[in-house]
């Protein structure tokens, strides 16, 4: 990977005063924090992780580990880390970072725009020696986080080799809630989902989504917008997501979150992850040269 410009220098190339602005952020590593008019939000260099949204009046939307690492090579807990191109453990060696590399990895900032203050900031990482070691394929990947009324995401992937590859891919939204226990999602009616925490067991849900033990579900075959219903903090977040097969929905729950060392104690409570994906066998083909996007909007009321 080539070596990231200083702060400084990143900002005066790419901040635009009023609206971005790059600087360092927790553990020196570099985000462009944005302040508009229309919302305030991070985003981190390393992962292209999107780490806080909010739009004017409300609190904030994205959950962030109070115990959080923020380190070169470690995974940042919460906000919106990208797996790619595999989605959990890889299959074929136990040793392969978890959720891929590109969560781990430092991106090049590529541009920062604003349109009526709108902020998009659009970041992007390509395939060398260091990605190569774990998956050989040829690619380029850009991501485009627009930080307004509404979050928008969008996960560009290019194959740029001749022959085609396959890959897994996930948008992992950690959602900030009041009580996860409180907590419903709706849109997820008669869908038939993977439990992962029984042997990956086929299943039909009933009604909305209630957490009420761990939850590690994968459901298939699904477009539609899903929201989640907070009670505890009165307010209702809309994921809608585009050319995603798959919505998957985690929370560790007491036992396994208290054997986390980056989640801070109770924050299980505080946090529900809604993920829009292409996982398993919704895996993307993608052709030499092809190009494949992958996307997410979230509203909050």
């Amino acid at each position: 990977m080539e070596k990231t410009p200083p702060v400084a220098e990143l900002n005066r190339k790419f901040g635009i005063p009023g609206f971005a602005e790059v600087v360092t952020g927790n553990g020196g590593l570099p985000r462009v924090h944005i302040s508009s008019a229309v919302a305030n939000g991070d985003i981190y260099l390393h992962g292209a992780h999107v780490t806080a949204w909010s739009p004017p009046g409300a609190d904030e939307v994205l959950f962030v580990s109070s115990a959080s690492k923020w380190e070169e090579g470690k995974a940042i807990r919460g906000g919106v880390p990208i797996c790619f191109p595999w989605f959990g453990d890889k299959a074929d060696d136990p040793t392969a970072p978890a959720h891929g590399f590109l969560r781990t990895t430092t991106w090049s900032l590529d541009s920062i725009t604003v349109q009526a203050s709108v902020v998009t900031v659009t970041m992007s990482i390509g395939s060398d020696e260091a990605t190569q070691r774990w998956w050989p394929a040829d690619f380029r990947a850009t991501y485009r986080a627009t930080f307004g009324t509404e979050l928008k995401l969008e996960l560009q992937v290019r194959n740029a080799g001749g022959a085609a590859i396959r890959f897994e891919e996930a948008l992992h939204a950690y959602f900030n809630v009041g009580n996860v226990r409180q907590a419903r999602v709706k849109g997820l009616d008669a869908v038939h989902f993977l439990d992962k925490t029984d042997h990956y067991r086929e299943k039909v849900q009933r009604g909305d989504v209630e957490i009420t033990s761990e939850t590690d579900r994968v459901y298939l075959d699904t477009q539609t917008p899903v929201e989640l219903s907070d009670h505890a903090m009165d307010r209702r977040i809309e994921v809608t997501k585009r050319n995603s097969l798959t919505t998957v929905i985690w929370n560790p729950w007491s036992v396994k979150a208290n054997a986390m060392s980056d989640l801070g104690p109770n924050e299980w409570t505080r946090m529900l992850c809604l993920e829009t994906s292409n996982v398993l066998d919704y895996a993307v083909d993608l052709g030499g040269g092809g190009i494949h996007r992958m996307g997410a909007v979230v509203s909050v009321a």
